[in-house]
């Protein structure tokens, strides 16, 4: 029901019609900096929590499901703020609907969820400085090399 710290973790849209709540702590935060993310979010990079969709519990409002083409060719779907078109979170074709990508930039607290994992740092703008002893790959990664175990036992619970 928290971080690990007891922490609640809720969030919601710019206007407040929708809210939500995490009910763990999410499997992995990547901090992505490819150039189709840049382009989605109109910022420098796309910061989401994954997470369980059944760990995102909607408190308030209904958000609009908005099917969205990636570079990949396989589409996401955004679900938004249908007042604001606020972004909360997002689903990969990789992940499923199982798997929700929340936008760390939409929880009440969001510096309780720093990247575990900076990828695609090769298409980064120059301007970003990534922290000392982060962990930052110019690429993607395999999960198997960076999720800690109790976070790949969930991913392999909700992949079936």
């Amino acid at each position: 029901m928290g971080d690990g710290n007891g922490v609640q973790m809720e969030g919601g849209c710019a206007c407040g019609e929708l809210r939500y709540r995490l009910t763990s702590a999410p499997l992995f935060v990547h901090c992505c900096h490819c150039r189709w993310c840049q382009r989605e979010t109109g910022a420098a990079f796309a910061l989401n929590a994954m997470i369980e969709a059944d760990r995102v519990v909607v408190l308030k409002g209904t958000p609009e499901v908005v099917p969205t083409p990636t570079q990949s060719g396989r589409g996401q779907k955004f679900s938004r703020c249908p007042a604001c078109k606020v972004a909360l979170w997002s689903n990969y074709a990789g992940a499923g609907d199982a798997v929700r990508f929340v936008r760390v930039g939409t929880l009440d607290q969001p510096d309780q969820l720093p990247p575990d994992i900076h990828i695609y740092t090769a298409s980064k703008q120059p301007w970003v400085v990534i922290p000392e002893g982060a962990v930052a790959l110019p690429k993607y990664y395999s999960k198997d090399d960076y999720w800690p175990e109790s976070s790949l036992a969930r991913w392999k619970a909700v992949k079936g």
